[in-house]
Order: structure tokens, then sequence, then C-alpha cells
């Protein structure tokens, strides 16, 4: 199974975003790039790639005991940014040093599970908004600028999700993947067990 680690915003943030991607695809060649769907929406903080199903026990004791040792933060989608005219997206602000550092111990507990993670380090927060089809020739630039005045209200990062990655299946041109949540943990204690959040983050265990 195709897996990554993610933050998922709130309902409520989607909604905030969606709105005000309105106008911005209502611009002149929007309807030439690809727009991904709210409910795919996620700040990765690591992608695993293929994971075997015999490593998901090691791995999901190594999240759990990472989420618990980082407390909750708090995250609101903010501006844009675009990945030359490939990608375009919007970034967040607030936690971003504790999130980083969740991100740097999510990947260290992936790897101590034995599941090889992106070796990319701290937290970048990107959500693709859409991308640039093959030969489109459109420029992101006028797209990123509508975008670039959006601050959404802040929310409240409380949990660690496993995501699978669902490749398409239709052979329709430009199907994108569809995400499901496998796994999620209760940042700053451990599932089920109700207590008081965590302290200071901690390394990977």
């Amino acid at each position: 199974m195709r897996l990554f680690v993610a933050l998922l915003p709130p309902p409520a943030a989607l909604a905030e975003l969606t709105a005000a991607l309105a106008p911005v695809r209502a611009q002149e060649h929007a309807g030439a790039l690809r727009w991904t769907a709210p409910e795919s929406w996620h700040f990765t903080l690591a992608f695993l790639g293929e994971v075997p199903d015999e490593a998901r026990p090691g791995l999901d004791e190594r999240l759990a005991r990472a989420a618990h040792r980082h407390s909750p933060g708090e995250l609101r989608l903010s501006g844009a940014g675009r990945f030359g005219d490939r990608t375009l997206w919007t970034g967040a602000e607030g936690d971003l040093t504790g999130v980083g550092r969740l991100a740097d111990t999510v990947r260290a507990a992936a790897r101590r599970a034995g599941v090889p993670a992106d070796e990319e380090h701290g937290f970048h927060p990107h959500l693709t908004l859409a991308r640039a089809q093959r030969r489109s020739h459109v420029a992101l630039r006028p797209f990123a600028d509508a975008l670039a005045g959006f601050r959404g209200s802040p929310w409240p990062v409380t949990d660690l999700h496993l995501v699978a990655s669902i490749p398409p299946r239709s052979g329709v041109p430009g199907e994108q993947p569809h995400y499901r949540t496998v796994a999620s943990w209760p940042l700053g204690r451990r599932p089920g067990t109700g207590g008081p959040p965590a302290g200071a983050p901690g390394g990977a265990g």
C-alpha cells in the first residue's frame, strides 16, 4: 500500500479555502489546470511510498509514539505559491516550528520501523491546489497572485494521520489518485488514555 503521513485541515478550513478559490478558478485558462478536490487536501509530513503489510504493525506503533510526544498546535491556511508552472499551492502559518519537529520525528519513526521515509528535513507547508497539464503552457503566476492575500481562520492540529494513496483505475486521462485515512493518532497523549497532553516534543521512539 502506498502511504504517507499527513495533517488534515478540518472541514471549516476547507470550506474557507474553497470559497477563496472560486474567483481564482474563474480566471482565464483555469480550465487547462487539473484542480485537486477538497477531500484530498492535506499537508504531507512524510512520504513513505509502498509499505508492505507486514511492516504496518511496527510502523503504526512508532507513529503512535511520535504523536504522543508532540503537543497539539495551531495552523491556518495562508497565501499561495507555485513550483514553476507545474504546481499551484496554498501554504500555512502558525506553529510551523512545532509541526516541523513533528515531521522530523515522524520520518525518524518510520525509518526505525524499517520504512524508508523521504529525506526532506523540516516542514515546508504546501497544500496542492492544481497541477498544469502536460504541454498546457499555462502560467501559474496569475493564479498564485490572485490567492496571495488569502488567510484562513486558525484551526487546531490535534491528530496525526496515516493516509493511503489509491491510484486511479478508470483509465480516464488526468484522473487523480484518491486518499483514504487508514490510521490516526491524537497528539499529546496515548490513544485511548484520555490523559493530559505530553510536554516538550521529543525524538522518535
